[in-house]
């Protein structure tokens, strides 16, 4: 009976420190009542780098969160490092490795409509379309894989990036927008 009566407590105590994980886990998995969208994955872009660029893939890792401010307004930010593969055939073609482009901005607006999120900010750009203040759109479709991000850069030239989403998940909570 000793040993049944120890294994009651050891259980009970188990159950006792997994409950406040178990909802800790869970709570960490939705959104704040403030959050407006966010995601983070890896995507391709549509067509690579063109005709021009030769054809080639570029994957690109990309994170954003916008958050609604006490005071009304949106705060968050925006990451998309795109890289292409160290050769064009052969060894090498399949690893991504080379730096094209990394856009880092800070999201000043958003839009919500359905299932859909416009943000739009400033970034500091290098590589391709590198620069300061540069003013940025990403129009982001809520999903896991096959869901779709366009980014718009608009420095001395306008660039224009079609994503499709590989692995990760873009969330857009509908009913919570805002404009700073």
């Amino acid at each position: 009976m000793r040993a049944t009566s120890l294994q009651a407590i050891a259980l009970s105590a188990a159950i006792a420190l997994t409950i406040p994980i178990a909802l800790a886990q869970s709570e960490s998995e939705h959104s704040t009542p403030n959050t407006i969208a966010r995601g983070a994955g890896t995507t391709i872009i549509e067509g690579g780098t063109g005709k021009a660029g030769g054809f080639l893939p570029v994957e690109t890792t990309i994170a954003f969160h916008v958050e609604r401010t006490s005071a009304g307004g949106v705060t968050g930010d925006f990451e998309c490092l795109a890289l292409l593969p160290g050769a064009a055939t052969g060894s090498g073609s399949g690893q991504f490795t080379v730096n094209a482009m990394y856009v880092t901005g800070q999201i000043k607006t958003a839009v919500v409509a359905g299932d859909t999120v416009t943000l739009s900010g400033t970034a500091e750009i290098t590589g391709l379309g590198a620069g300061t203040n540069v003013p940025f759109t990403l129009i982001v479709k809520s999903g896991g894989p096959g869901a779709t991000a366009q980014l718009t850069t608009n420095g001395s030239v306008e660039l224009v990036f079609h994503e499709v989403l590989l692995e990760g998940k873009f969330e857009v909570f509908p009913g919570r927008h805002e404009e700073r």
